[in-house]
């Protein structure tokens, strides 16, 4: 059976990449250029690593920063339309997964017509048909992946839905992790278990292939033995070196395996009580991997072994069990609530979020084990008792 791969066509990654922005930036042959970032990052001065080297090259750049976090639609479709009408030629990403998502969106749907609703995909009546606007993405979160993803997500009412097309991928990844340096604990948390949570979702994809089961295997060694330290000391430049290799070897994990049954649970969560994408996984991580454990003993092995942990004398019966327990200490370790209740979801919203959540069907289309109402519904309810439940 033959698999297909997919890349971001140009990354760079390591301490400092950012300084071959100005020479990437030159092979397009553009000069008006939209910056799309996160308030917080204009506030602390750190686009001015990407805004003055560019400027004195030369070219003319305008800073967007009317962004949120897990961005609602009608956010998505001011921008779209903001590039529209100033008639850019490049974007640049530049923050977190919302900043990045949003300048995949604004630079292909600028080109497009319509409304960004109608290119949405449980829902969209159009299709994307041309490349769009150059783009280039810099992440400074280690998490969300979105710089070698094909994915803009979206907050609707209560749930979410994405664009997604190959168009939306990026002509260049810069991932630096000096970038990251700024990124307070909780962010740092919450985005690193995004990671962690796309790399072991990639692993039990029903879609993982030996070329993705690397990445993954890689990312989840990276993230879980630098994670603590990369929130205890955020200072500390091998974790995050590793934190940043790790999230963007997840990404290309999770963007050529995907992602299943955390996500689909996740996005409720976040459309009807926004909380963060990132600790929205976080809390629902371990619930999900011990309900569906028993389809994926081996892998779940494999994961255990990567996180560190190396007993010869386990099967994987019993390692995948340790392998979830581990998972929730990870969670509780980094200091994110490990229970819905820590996020004061009340208990008669379960049945609200399952009705979204079933509604995923091209997220839980992956899981190793088929997850119907039901099931869902368990998990929700075992995550609000804190007790990790078996299918």
């Amino acid at each position: 059976m033959s698999e297909k791969i997919t890349f971001v066509p140009v990354s760079f990654t390591g301490w400092n990449s950012l300084s071959h922005l100005v020479e990437q930036v030159s092979q397009f042959g553009v000069k008006k250029i939209l910056l799309v970032t996160d308030p917080f990052l204009k506030e602390i001065g750190l686009t001015d690593k990407v805004v003055v080297p560019l400027r004195e090259a030369g070219y003319i750049i305008d800073i967007y920063t009317d962004i949120v976090p897990e961005p609602p639609l009608e956010i998505g479709e001011k921008l779209v339309a903001n590039t529209r009408e100033f008639q850019y030629e490049m974007v640049i990403g530049v923050g977190g997964g919302s900043a990045l998502d949003l300048s995949k969106l604004a630079a292909v749907l600028a080109v497009h017509e319509g409304n960004v609703a109608d290119y949405l995909n449980l829902t969209g009546t159009k299709r994307i048909s041309k490349k769009g606007l150059p783009k280039i993405l810099i992440p400074t979160t280690s998490g969300t992946g979105s710089e070698v993803t094909n994915i803009s997500v979206l907050s609707l009412e209560t749930t979410k839905d994405v664009v997604t097309h190959d168009y939306l991928l990026a002509d260049v990844a810069i991932v630096d992790p000096a970038l990251t340096i700024s990124l307070p604990p909780r962010v740092t948390a919450a985005t690193g278990i995004d990671a962690l949570t796309h790399a072991v979702e990639a692993y039990v994809s029903k879609n993982a292939s030996p070329v993705s089961d690397a990445f993954a295997l890689q990312a989840i060694r990276l993230i879980s033995g630098s994670i603590r330290t990369a929130v205890s000391n955020g200072e500390d430049r091998q974790a995050r070196t590793n934190m940043s290799y790790g999230s963007y070897l997840a990404g290309l994990a999770f963007f050529n395996a995907g992602v299943a049954g955390v996500h689909a649970l996740a996005y409720p969560l976040g459309g009807q009580f926004h909380i963060a994408h990132g600790e929205s996984n976080a809390v629902l991580f371990p619930y999900v991997m011990g309900y569906i454990r028993q389809s994926c003993e081996k892998r779940m092995k494999d994961i255990y072994n990567a996180m560190g942990f190396h007993p010869t004398n386990l099967s994987p019966l019993e390692a995948s069990y340790k392998c979830v327990a581990e998972l929730k200490r990870l969670v509780e370790e980094i200091n994110i609530p490990s229970t819905l209740r820590g996020f004061n979801i009340p208990e008669d919203a379960l049945e609200r979020l399952t009705n979204d959540a079933i509604q995923q069907k091209r997220l839980l289309a992956r899981s190793p084990m088929t997850l119907e109402k039901k099931d869902i519904y368990r998990i929700y309810k075992a995550a609000y008792a804190g007790i990790i439940e078996d299918q």
